[in-house]
């Protein structure tokens, strides 16, 4: 499909990855960009620069995790957009923490965001889409969610829950018009890390020889470049395919050289 023309749905779109999106669907020729993320100053700032463009902006800014919030969100933008041809669920949040770092309430944040925050999101718009007739259902994710490394375990386990939910959704919609795509990207040069310190410590050392790391606008592109060739799985950068591949056929040693050059505890067990 082509962005040409249509009504994008962006969340965490305040910085990163998603206001990339929102700037690149805006340069693609979108005629609306709708943006949801926590921060109303931050996305009032994106939606200028998609406004500056040409296309539309609705930014709405909304907790993600409170269903109530993100209903009424949602609410308005059918009242004032139509249903969105394309939805993008970028948003996410947490530490690479090994078990006994996370305290339970963050490891339940992280399931809140991107797991819960997607659940609901899609099963707000999902009758709307169903009765259009169809639509794009597209789940940023995290390596992660394919390979775990050491000292990320409650991350880790959030993303295989996204994974899990766009698969099991997949087939949930088989029949129907509606697509279901996963984007898995390697590291990706953002805020994210600044705002997370001592995570890019935790790169296996694997991931650190063979991947560059991507830009925002670098993994925005292969996004969108993605959606419009209607591919069910996006994977960025090439040399990460490369490394699934590998996995696949010899998972094994894949797994054997995430775990030698990962994080690892102190002899005495302590984190």
């Amino acid at each position: 499909m082509q962005l040409r023309g249509t009504t994008v749905l962006v969340t965490g779109a305040s910085y990163g990855i998603g206001a990339a999106l929102a700037r690149s669907v805006a340069q693609r020729g979108a005629t609306c960009v709708v943006l949801m993320a926590r921060s109303a100053d931050a996305l009032g700032h994106v939606a200028e620069t998609v406004t500056a463009m040409g296309a539309r902006a609705l930014p709405l800014a909304v907790d993600l995790t409170d269903d109530a919030a993100l209903a009424s969100a949602v609410h308005t933008l059918l009242a004032e957009t139509g249903v969105p041809d394309v939805v993008i669920s970028n948003a996410g949040s947490g530490r690479w923490l090994a078990i006994d770092e996370t305290e339970p309430a963050e490891a339940r944040a992280m399931m809140a965001m991107p797991y819960f925050a997607a659940f609901t999101l899609t099963r707000l718009l999902i009758g709307p889409l169903l009765a259009r007739g169809a639509g794009h259902l597209v789940y940023v994710n995290s390596p992660a969610a394919l390979l775990p490394w050491p000292g990320a375990c409650a991350y880790s386990a959030a993303r295989w829950a996204l994974r899990g939910f766009a698969e099991a959704l997949r087939a949930d919609l088989h029949g129907t018009p509606i697509m279901v795509s996963t984007v898995v990207l390697g590291m990706v040069e953002s805020q994210y890390f600044a705002h997370n310190p001592g995570v890019a410590e935790r790169i296996p050392r694997l991931a650190r020889r063979v991947l560059p790391p991507l830009s925002t606008d670098q993994a925005a592109a292969a996004i969108l470049d993605g959606i419009e060739r209607r591919r069910r799985l996006i994977i960025a950068p090439a040399a990460l395919r490369g490394l699934f591949w590998l996995h696949a056929v010899t998972p094994w040693l894949v797994r054997r050289l995430t775990l030698a050059g990962g994080w690892r505890r102190g002899v005495s067990g302590e984190p």
